[in-house]
Order: C-alpha cells, then sequence, then structure tokens
C-alpha cells in the first residue's frame, strides 16, 4: 500500500539497493570473511545500523562523516514514525499524494541534538540546511467541551528577552500564565507553582531516587483539587504531552520535561521557540534529504530488509539474521553492529546468548509501550481554529491537533496535492485508546477503520463546535486517512506497529545504556537512557551520539567524538540544589515542599 512506504525516489533507491544485496549479504551460514568482500573504506571498517528511523539515520550520519562505511537495514521505509507517507490513489491531474504521516512533528526549542543534525543537512536555498525549514506556530490552544471557553495564548517569540530566573520570578511568571490562560482558583494556582518549585530546585538524587518512584498524579495532589485542575495539569500534561497515564507517569519524567519548557518560554538554554513545526511534509523538508545526504557520504541502504535476530558467538555479535524483500533468509555480518529499532522490536530479536551475556538487555523487558496515533482530516474549506497546536483537553481519546497547510507557505495545498479541492490538512494525535468514546461507547481499538474516524471527528467537533459557532463541518471534510501502522481493530487482536515508550514510574532503571558489554553492539533509540529522559526524536538523536561515541571508544577511532547536548541547567538555580542535596541527605522536604 502507498502509505505505508516513502517517496518514488526513496522506493526506487531501495529496489537498487535490493538488486545490489549480494555484495554484503550471504546465505545463512555464510562466514565473516565471505561478507568482508564487499570492498574497503576509508576506516576499513563496517558498521551495520538495524533501524531506518531517526535513531538509525543519526547514528549512520555521523559515523560516515568519520570514515565508517555504513550499510542501514530497515523493513519498511526510512525515518520510521518521523516520516510522512503519501495516501495511496489520492493524486489527480498531476498532482502530487495527499501527504499524511503517523503523527504531526513537533520539534521544540528544548531540542538541541536533532536541530544541530538538521543543520548538518544541505537543502536547495538554505543557508542552514533542512533546519531552515522549522517555522514557529504563533499560539497555542485548550480547546474545551460542554460550551466551556476555550483557553487561547499567544507564544512568546521572537525577540523574547530573557527573565531572571529566581525563585520568585518563576512563581510570578507562571502564576500568570495559569491564571490567564488556564483560569484555575488562585489557590490552585499557587499550589500548582510551588510544586513546581519543589521540582526545579530539587537535587539530582531526589529527582532520581524520590521522584521517579512518585507518580505525577500524586505529586500535584490532584486528587484533593477541581476537576479543572485535574483536567488540565495532571492528565492534560501527561496523556496529551507524554503519553503517559497521570496515575503512572514518573514525576522525574513529567516534571524534566515541564522544567526544559519553563526555561525555554522564559528564554533560556533554547535553541529557538517553544514550538517549531516543519514547513512542508516531513520527508519533503527532512527526510528525503537526509537520505540523500547519507548516499552522497557513502551510506548504503537495504529497505524491505526485517531483522530477525541478532546473534551471538565468541565473546561478540556474529552476525544478524535478517530477511529480504524476497522472503529469504540471510545474515549480515560486519565489524560493528548498532541496534536502532524501537525497544518493542528490538528486544524480540536479541537472542538468548546476546541476552545471557548483557544482562541489562533483559531489563529492557519491562520497559512499557501504548499507542499514539495519528489520522489526519482534508478539508475542502479552512477552518478557522488556531494558528498553532491544539489540545482537545475534554476529549475521552485525548485528541492533540494542528492545521498544516498555513504553516507549509513554500507549497500551495490544493494546487500541488490530492485532487486540487482539498485546501488544508488537520492532523491529529490519538493518545488514549482504551476509554469509550462518545459516538459508539467503544474505545478505539473497538472500533473499525471508520468508526475511529467519526469517533475522531464528532470528538474534535464536541471541543470546538460547542460555544454557538460551528468551526468544523461535515460539508468541508474532504477525506481522511488513519496511520496503516494500525491494523486489526474492530477485532479481538489489534495490533500497532508503531507504539510508543511510555513513563510509568521506575522506568528510568530499566532503561539501557548505549554501551552494552557485548564489544561490537550498541543501543540506539528513545528507550536508552539519555538526559532528555522521554520517548522523543531528541532522546533517539542524542542516543545515537552516544552509541556513536561508544563505538569510536571500543575501536580506539581518534575521529573527534560526537557533541551530546545535555539538557539546559540553570546556573541561578544550582546553588538551590546544593542545599536541597544537603536536607535530602539529612532525610528532610525540599525547602519549597509545604506538603
Amino acid at each position: 500500500m502507498a502509505g505505508t512506504g516513502s517517496s518514488r525516489r526513496t522506493f526506487i533507491a531501495g529496489a537498487g539497493a535490493a538488486a545490489a544485496a549480494g555484495a554484503a549479504l550471504t546465505g545463512a551460514g555464510a562466514t565473516p570473511a565471505a561478507a568482508a568482500e564487499a570492498g574497503p573504506t576509508s576506516s576499513g571498517r563496517r558498521v551495520a545500523v538495524l533501524g531506518g528511523g531517526v535513531a538509525g539515520l543519526t547514528a549512520a550520519h555521523e559515523l560516515a562523516e568519520r570514515g565508517y562505511a555504513v550499510t542501514v537495514y530497515e523493513r519498511r521505509a526510512l525515518g520510521g514514525k518521523a516520516r510522512s507517507m503519501d495516501v495511496p490513489d489520492s493524486a489527480r491531474g498531476g498532482r502530487r499524494p495527499l501527504p499524511a504521516e503517523h503523527g504531526f512533528r513537533f520539534i521544540p526549542g528544548i531540542y538541541h541534538n536533532l536541530p544541530d543534525t538538521m543543520r548538518r543537512i544541505p537543502f536547495p536555498g538554505n543557508a542552514a540546511g533542512v533546519w531552515d525549514n522549522l517555522v514557529a506556530p504563533r499560539e497555542m490552544m485548550f480547546a474545551r467541551a460542554a460550551g466551556r471557553e476555550d483557553l487561547r495564548g499567544p507564544i512568546p517569540w521572537p525577540g523574547h528577552s530573557p527573565a531572571e530566573l529566581t525563585p520568585e520570578e518563576i512563581r510570578r511568571a507562571l502564576a500568570g500564565i495559569l491564571q490567564t490562560l488556564v483560569r484555575l482558583p488562585p489557590h490552585e494556582s499557587a499550589y500548582f507553582v510551588d510544586r513546581v518549585l519543589v521540582f526545579l530546585t530539587s537535587c539530582d538524587e531526589r529527582r532520581e531516587e524520590v521522584w521517579e518512584r512518585t507518580p505525577w498524579w500524586d505529586f500535584v495532589r490532584a486528587e484533593r483539587m477541581s476537576n479543572e485542575y485535574r483536567r488540565i495539569l495532571a492528565v492534560g500534561i501527561t496523556r496529551n504531552i507524554v503519553a503517559t497515564k497521570a496515575e503512572e507517569a514518573s514525576t522525574r519524567t513529567v516534571g524534566t520535561l515541564g522544567e526544559a519548557f519553563v526555561f525555554n518560554v522564559l528564554g533560556r538554554g533554547a535553541d529557538g521557540p517553544p514550538d517549531r513545526i516543519l514547513n512542508l511534509p516531513t520527508n519533503e523538508a527532512w527526510i528525503d534529504p537526509w537520505e540523500a545526504h547519507l548516499r552522497s557520504l557513502g551510506v548504503e541502504f537495504r529497505i524491505g530488509w526485517t531483522v530477525r535476530e541478532v546473534r551471538y558467538a565468541g565473546g561478540r555479535v556474529s552476525g544478524v539474521a535478517v530477511e529480504g524483500p524476497d522472503g529469504a533468509a540471510r545474515t549480515v555480518t560486519a565489524d560493528h553492529y548498532v541496534s536502532a529499532l524501537p525497544v518493542e522490536h528490538a528486544r524480540r530479536t536479541w537472542s538468548a546468548a546476546l541476552r545471557a551475556a548483557d544482562p541489562m538487555l533483559g531489563r529492557c523487558d519491562k520497559l512499557e509501550t501504548d499507542w499514539m496515533t495519528g489520522i489526519q482530516f482534508y478539508l475542502t474549506e479552512r477552518a478557522e481554529l488556531v494558528h498553532g497546536h491544539l489540545n482537545c483537553i475534554d476529549s475521552p481519546w485525548s485528541l492533540t491537533a494542528i492545521q498544516q497547510a498555513e504553516h507549509w507557505p513554500s507549497r500551495d495545498f490544493p494546487a500541488d496535492y490530492g485532487d486540487g479541492t482539498a485546501v488544508d490538512c488537520l492532523s491529529v494525535d490519538i493518545s488514549e485508546w482504551d476509554k469509550p468514546g462518545i459516538l459508539y461507547g467503544k474505545t478505539a481499538k473497538q472500533c473499525t477503520r471508520e468508526e475511529v474516524a467519526r469517533e475522531v471527528w464528532a470528538q474534535l467537533k464536541a471541543s470546538l463546535n460547542d460555544t454557538g459557532k460551528a468551526l468544523l463541518t461535515d460539508t468541508t471534510l474532504h477525506s481522511w486517512f488513519l496511520d496503516p501502522g494500525v491494523d486489526g481493530i474492530g477485532t479481538p487482536h489489534p495490533t500497532n506497529q508503531d507504539e510508543l515508550l511510555i513513563h510509568p514510574v521506575g522506568t528510568l532503571y530499566n532503561r539501557p545504556s548505549a554501551s552494552t558489554r557485548i564489544p561490537n553492539f550498541f543501543l540506539s533509540g528513545d528507550y536508552v537512557a539519555v538526559d532528555i529522559d522521554l520517548a522523543t526524536m531528541e532522546g533517539a538523536n542524542a542516543s545515537a551520539r552516544a552509541a556513536v561515541n561508544a563505538l569510536l571508544d571500543r575501536d580506539g577511532s581518534n575521529a573527534a567524538r560526537c557533541t551530546v547536548h545535555p539538557m539546559y541547567r540553570a546556573p541561578e538555580l544550582e546553588a538551590a540544589k546544593r542545599h536541597d542535596r544537603w536536607r535530602y541527605r539529612l532525610g528532610l522536604r525540599n525547602l519549597f515542599d509545604l506538603g
């Protein structure tokens, strides 16, 4: 199906790669010596990267720049969950197919590693490469249902001047935001701000040993508060942004992300505005140029190759069993191997012998994933919703969305895509798949694809058409497209090829490092322990850099190490954290923790 692939150019390149696969692949009984005949490179070392998502492409990029011969093995399409895709049979009159995606891209200013990579991907006419394709929405909105007023606010950028990061200034800024945008009772706003100050001034030990074990729901005392407080500051933050239930989510994870956004809004430690998206469909703006650049660096791609097992013998990875596009089993051999598959796929490929060699791999079985999947609605008239992201805070399925066409200035949507009548793409993420909806009384997993589309559309209208003005109308709905990675919904056995790592309490202790005890095997992916501590493209990128650095160390390479940018730490708060470390070791609460 066209929607599960990438561009035609990528498909042709993948077919050509498949035809040349014999240069790097041999039969199941092949020896490393046979595979080594693929040819020398400047470094003379070959790396097999397993997976072609953001983690895999980042690892390939960094390794190729350092002279390694890299082959990427990807079962489906380059870009992974970050890619865009074509809606099958949607093109007419020489236009491009309608663009679809697993979910809308969000590249906030708290990211530093991913933007650095984007600056190094050439794009015609852009001085800063693909990074110049990032644009900043002007505002955001919490869309309320049942006639309650929608909460809409501007995003303060560009020209935003940094504020002082004293506890009093942070308290003033956050209280103003909550009282202006969220309009909670003053005592609840004040309490939540105090909880934020507790986290901001907590030492690392308290975060890792206490807040990692504390659910966000308990940390913010949601049970004692109003429904408004719970919906926005407990459920809204965790389910819509971190894709984890508030009752289970690690306070350390939620707080770390929130801390970064607070600093970003206050103008500190930012690569750019708090909200950024691409000015084209993802493959056009980013993935296709990245693939072209990596090919220019000598990276080879095997698209349609599925990793089945990472084999272990003689104290190291001896080869990787793969299945080719023709269904034939082969063994890939290389000097080093970087596993860049999502954790739910990666851990199925780790053989018993490999797991025995590094018990850290076994702990990955405890990592949990959940569904967060996108659906796109194509409209024949532009709906006047909001110039940025909207969060349907009261929707049973925890919907977030953005109208994309206005942010794609370099494309004329109706002239360039589909049949020429769709003028906008409303891209929606469904974060909750296990609660009944408002139309059929069924969970998303219990609905058919058509029922999911109708239910999401009904929930959008309930959030946006509830104040007397019909912003979304059935007559303007052109068509819809649900991520093809979801299958079997409406049956007893629903599946999702693209689940998302979630972060219940204790997740930190099961996240592996990029370096393993196996000398030629490394891990890359958004489940690997990095500073951001969240399943994000930034985490995938940072983990790939860490994996490459570990590989260079093991190889004794004199190549420059990848820069791994840490999360921003405000120097003004370090004294408070040192004070809190003293209190923590004495068994005392944080200074701002009043209970």
